[in-house]
């Protein structure tokens, strides 16, 4: 398991640098100046190289790129922009929220996806099944942006049962586990929850057809074993793939929640690229992709070590 362990290590690291290098090369590409968000319509030539200078623009791009690097090994993502603020403060922070958020509706999608899908898969063809895939294709398929500003003007707007958009009372961005906040929390994390609810059902009944099919269910129910003993084999067989899908999605919420979080006001790392985007912050743009890419990766990384412990006939190789 320790040589498992270590070779995953090592084939993160090249994984690590090559997301680096197409951070960097993917923000450096975009049209536009950045410094054009700071400098006055006046502004002076030599003003403009003290900027260049300061942000290290005037540099060329490898260097640039080696130095950024260099310095996000030491945990020095630069400097803001637009707030002029460490790069690593503000991610870090937005981090903090898209995390609590994803984890929040990974979670409820997983259970409800993992019902769904064993109910569906275990009455196959009857009309729990397809009511169950149907919830599920509808899941996957309403636009969760637009899901998300449907349940504000139900939920908030028309009910005024929950708030609509921010992270705490009056504008609070001090996180505490109670209901002032976790208010704040319900309609973000339910319209997050639709997309990972329905792939992980469509996924798990996939699984549970497949092994109702096996051949040692058909012996344990020949022996006798209950309805409940059979149900926690078919648990234990499904559990792997049902993990590895679970993961992967908390790694695409991670990422991939940045209409969701505009459309509630929610300070994570979604509204922080969106505000990066708009003001060409080439540093907190830089700071955040690279941040969450390796969020994704160490995400994948553990979900394999999890594997190889739940199931023993995957190879550790």
């Amino acid at each position: 398991m320790q040589r498992y362990l270590l070779r995953r290590v090592l084939y993160a690291l090249p994984i690590m640098l090559g997301v680096a290098f197409v951070c960097f090369a993917l923000v450096h590409l975009a049209p536009g100046d950045p410094l054009m968000s700071i400098l006055p319509p006046d502004a002076s030539a030599e003003l403009q190289a003290q900027l260049r200078e300061l942000y290290g623009f005037n540099r060329s791009l490898p260097e640039q790129f080696a130095l950024w690097v260099w310095r996000a090994l030491q945990g020095d993502l630069g400097v803001s922009i637009a707030s002029n603020r460490p790069v690593a403060t503000e991610v870090l922070t937005a981090v903090g929220n898209t995390l609590r958020l994803a984890v929040v509706a990974t979670t409820i999608g997983f259970v409800l996806g993992c019902l769904f899908g064993f109910v569906a898969g275990y009455f196959r063809n009857s009309w729990i099944d397809r009511l169950a895939s149907m919830l599920s294709v509808m899941g996957v398929s309403v636009p969760h942006y637009w899901l998300g500003m449907v349940m504000v003007i139900v939920f908030s707007s028309q009910l005024a049962w929950l708030p609509g958009t921010g992270a705490g009372p009056a504008g609070s961005g001090d996180w505490s586990w109670d209901w002032g906040h976790l208010q704040f929390l319900v309609l973000p994390a339910l319209t997050m929850s639709v997309i990972p609810m329905g792939i992980i059902a469509r996924t798990v009944r996939a699984l549970v057809a497949d092994i109702l099919d096996q051949e040692f269910i058909v012996g344990l129910r020949a022996k006798g074993l209950t309805h409940t003993g059979v149900f926690f084999h078919m648990l234990k067989n499904a559990a792997p793939t049902a993990l590895a899908v679970m993961g992967l999605q908390l790694g695409y919420l991670l990422g991939g929640s940045i209409l969701i979080e505009t459309v509630f006001s929610w300070p994570g790392t979604g509204f922080l690229l969106n505000s990066a985007i708009f003001q060409r912050d080439l540093p907190l743009l830089q700071g955040t992709i690279l941040v969450l890419a390796l969020f994704f990766v160490l995400l994948n990384f553990l979900v394999d070590v999890l594997q190889t412990l739940l199931d023993p006939r995957i190879a550790r190789t």
